[in-house]
């Protein structure tokens, strides 16, 4: 599973409640947590300059609610200056993380062509997971359901399938996890394909529920070979609407997705489902940026 694991936090983004629940975190599985901070320039001279003032607050306020109660953890604090992007990618590759943990503000096509999305240009530039959480929901738990929450970060996926490359490439990274791990930190998963009568251009070619389903039972068969319990469903309708109310019926942990198209001009044009999904669930979204050579 991930054992090492970055959390970018903006202070606005709830995240920073997490130095409070290392201990939690550790019956993860994690093993390693770095807390990341991005300080902007300080940009009123005409040089742009390090913030030092602004660095050591924010230090300050990541430090003070640092969770000592686990030894097993190695816990470090990163405070940088600069373009968030590039700051995440290099403190990724510093600590070899496994796993980028950020948060995301429900934004729609227009806001991202205007602002861009953290999440979206780090999915071309990185092919480490991301696991995107929305402030609202970590903001508004409990410190005892928080401390739940982050015991069980990946106990229940939901993977919506459809039959292309991408979804076949999100079983293989799931597989795979499953396969790694020392515990059931990944207990179970629901394979979930949605058949729509207006099918997007990504689709295969329309096939009948009863095909659909004979392709998830295959896909159950392999996943329960490293030891995963595994449902199947087969639903009509818009693939959005579909996917969440399936994941609020089979209480799940996250939703689990990957595509290539997130933040390119293809997606643009023509919005995906994966980019959609993660504008609007609620849930959090383990995304798999697809493998490049």
């Amino acid at each position: 599973m991930f054992q090492r694991v970055l959390i970018c936090t903006d202070f606005a983004d709830g995240l920073q409640r997490l130095t409070n629940f290392v201990s939690s975190l550790a019956l993860a599985g994690i093993k390693q947590i770095v807390f990341l901070h991005a300080v902007p320039l300080w940009e009123k001279g005409i040089i742009p300059q390090v913030d030092t003032e602004k660095i050591k607050q924010a230090q300050t306020q990541l430090t003070k609610t640092l969770d000592a109660g686990s030894t097993d953890v190695e816990v470090n604090i990163e405070v940088q200056s600069g373009k968030p992007v590039d700051i995440i990618l290099k403190i990724a590759q510093s600590y070899q993380s496994q796993l980028i943990i950020l948060g995301s503000q429900s934004r729609n096509l227009l806001t991202e062509k205007l602002v861009g999305s953290t999440m979206a240009e780090l999915s071309h530039k990185t092919t480490i997971p991301l696991l995107v959480l929305r402030p609202q929901l970590i903001s508004t738990y409990t410190a005892e359901e928080l401390k739940l929450r982050c015991q069980h970060l990946f106990r229940s996926l939901l993977l919506p399938y459809n039959g292309t490359p991408a979804a076949n490439y999100l079983v293989q990274q799931v597989k795979q996890l499953a396969q790694q791990q020392s515990e059931p930190y990944i207990r179970d998963c629901t394979l979930c394909w949605v058949l729509e009568e207006a099918r997007r251009r990504e689709l295969p070619q329309k096939i009948s529920p009863q095909q659909a389903q004979e392709s998830l039972s295959k896909i159950k068969a392999d996943l329960q070979e490293v030891n995963l319990q595994v449902e199947t469903e087969v639903r009509q309708g818009y693939s959005i609407n579909q996917i969440l109310e399936a994941a609020t019926m089979v209480d799940i942990s996250a939703i689990a997705l990957s595509s290539a198209t997130i933040g390119t001009v293809q997606e643009w044009l023509v919005s995906s489902f994966a980019a959609e999904l993660l504008r609007y669930s609620w849930y959090p979204v383990l995304f798999f940026p697809p493998h490049r050579r």
